[in-house]
Parts: C-alpha cells; sequence; structure tokens
C-alpha cells in the first residue's frame, strides 16, 4: 500500500505540474527573467504540485480505507 501511495503520488505530481505549466503558458504569464528567478518560479510550481497530490492521495487513500471498513 506504501508502494502505491508513492507511485500515486510521484504521478499525480509530475500531471499536475505539467498542467500548471500548460496553464501558465495559455494564459501568458510572464515568465521572470534570469536563471535564478526562473529556477524559483519552477520550484514553487513543482513544491505546489507535490502539495496537491500529497493532500490528494491521502483523501484518495482515506476514502478507499472507510470504503473497506465501512463496507
Amino acid at each position: 500500500m506504501v508502494k502505491l501511495s508513492l507511485l500515486l503520488m510521484v504521478a499525480a505530481t509530475v500531471l499536475i505540474a505539467m498542467g500548471m505549466r500548460w496553464r501558465e503558458e495559455r494564459l501568458g504569464v510572464a515568465r521572470p527573467r534570469g536563471l535564478v528567478a526562473g529556477g524559483k518560479a519552477s520550484l514553487n510550481r513543482w513544491v505546489t504540485a507535490a502539495a496537491i497530490s500529497a493532500i490528494g492521495t491521502s483523501v484518495a487513500l482515506g476514502v478507499l480505507h472507510w470504503a473497506r471498513v465501512l463496507g
């Protein structure tokens, strides 16, 4: 179960980060100038995606656990 949750979290992080980048490009958000500013923006995107996927994974596995307990 732990391996499944880690795999789910990594996959969700990558998909969410890709979606966030696509959304930024589609909306025409100005790209930060400079190497450091671009790195900080990219790091911020990945940390945000990881936080969203961690919450989503916890909720999904919690629902599965309680469905098994109550069912």
